[in-house]
C-alpha cells in the first residue's frame, strides 16, 4: 500500500461521526429510505399506538458490528413516538451471539407494528458493517465501496461502521472519467485522456478526479500528464483506476510508475474482481485502494431477534 496519511476516498465523516452523529446528508437519506420501507409495511402515518406498556429487546443470533442505530432512532422518533429505544450497543460497536443489541420501551401496538422494519433495517445495515470490518482487519483503511448499493448512503455508512472507506458519496462528489466518458471524445483513447486531464476545470471535481485506465500504456500517460499540470495548478487528487489489472501486474505497474518518479503524483486504486479470499495478494500489491461492492452488495444480513418480556 502508499504511503499516504489520507486518503481522497474516505468520505465518511461527512454522513456521520462519533461526536456529532448523523449529518444532515445521512438525515435525508435515512428519511427516503424509512418512508419507503414502511410504507411497504402498509404504514403511511405515524403510530398513536394503543395497548399495554412492555419491554422488548433486540438479541443478536450471531457475532457482528451493529449499524443502523440511529435510523431507527430517527424512525421511531417521527413514526413510533411512543416508543423509546435504550441501546446497548450502538452503531460501531462489536456483539457476540446472545448479546442484548437495544431495549424497545412503548405500547405492544407500536412493538408489533414496527418489529419487522426495525430487525430488517438493522440486519442488513449491521450485515454490511460486519462483512466490511472483516475485510478491515486484512487490509485495514484500504478497502473501498462503490456506487454499487442497495440502500444508498445508507450502504456507504454502514461500510464506514466497519471500517471501509465509503469512496465518492454520490456522482457530484467526485469527478469520474470511464472508458465511456473517454469513448464518447473525438480521436483515440490515449489523446482524450491528455485533453480531459488538461483540460478539466479543477474547481468542478469535487473531492477527487477520477481516471479509470485499461493498460499500461494509459495509466503512465496520465500520471505524466498529471505530474505536469498539477506543477502549475494546485488540485484536487488524481485518482487512477486500474481496471481489471490483477494483483501482479497492479504490482508491476506499481513499480514502474516509482522507478519513472510519477508513483507519488497519483493515487492508485485497483477495481475489478476482488475478491475476499484473494485479499492478502491485493493488500502487498502497493496500490492504496482496493475498491468492491462485495462489502455491501449481496451480503448476508446479520440474524437477530425482537422479544416481547411476557412481564
Amino acid at each position: 500500500m502508499g504511503e499516504r496519511a489520507s486518503l481522497p476516498h474516505d468520505r465518511g465523516h461527512l454522513l456521520w461521526t462519533a461526536e456529532d452523529g448523523p449529518s444532515r446528508l445521512l438525515t435525508g437519506s435515512m428519511d427516503r429510505w424509512v418512508t419507503a420501507v414502511l410504507g411497504d409495511d402498509g404504514i403511511d402515518g405515524p403510530l398513536m399506538g394503543f395497548g399495554e406498556k412492555k419491554t422488548a429487546k433486540i438479541v443478536a443470533k450471531s457475532t457482528g458490528t451493529v449499524a443502523g442505530a440511529a435510523v431507527v432512532d430517527y424512525m421511531l422518533q417521527i413514526w413510533a413516538p411512543g416508543l423509546n429505544a435504550t441501546w446497548r450497543a450502538g452503531d460501531g460497536r462489536r456483539v457476540s451471539k446472545d448479546d442484548t443489541i437495544v431495549e424497545l420501551h412503548g405500547d405492544t401496538e407500536s412493538l408489533l407494528r414496527m418489529e419487522r422494519s426495525v430487525l430488517n433495517i438493522l440486519g442488513q445495515l449491521s450485515g454490511i458493517a460486519t462483512e466490511s470490518a472483516k475485510w478491515a482487519q486484512v487490509a485495514a483503511r484500504q478497502v473501498a465501496a462503490t456506487r454499487k448499493t442497495v440502500w444508498g448512503l445508507l450502504d456507504k455508512w454502514a461500510v464506514h461502521l466497519g471500517g471501509g472507506l465509503t469512496h465518492r458519496l454520490n456522482k457530484d462528489d467526485a469527478k469520474m472519467i470511464k472508458e465511456n466518458d473517454l469513448a464518447s471524445l473525438e480521436g483515440e483513447t490515449l489523446h482524450a485522456i491528455v485533453s480531459v486531464l488538461t483540460e478539466t476545470n479543477l474547481e468542478e471535481c469535487g473531492a477527487f478526479l477520477e481516471l479509470e485506465v485499461t493498460n499500461e500504456k494509459e495509466a503512465i500517460i496520465a500520471a505524466t500528464t498529471w505530474k505536469q499540470r498539477s506543477s502549475e495548478d494546485d488540485g484536487p487528487p488524481l485518482v487512477l483506476m486500474l481496471d481489471n489489472f490483477g494483483p501482479e501486474r497492479c504490482k508491476e505497474m506499481v513499480a514502474e510508475m516509482v522507478e519513472m518518479g510519477l508513483r507519488d503524483s497519483v493515487v492508485l486504486e485497483a477495481s475489478g474482481n476482488i475478491l475476499f479470499g484473494d485479499l492478502e495478494e491485493w493488500r502487498e500489491c502497493g496500490v492504496d485502494v482496493l475498491s468492491t461492492s462485495a462489502v455491501n452488495r449481496g451480503v448476508s444480513p446479520m440474524d437477530m431477534s425482537m422479544l416481547i418480556d411476557p412481564d
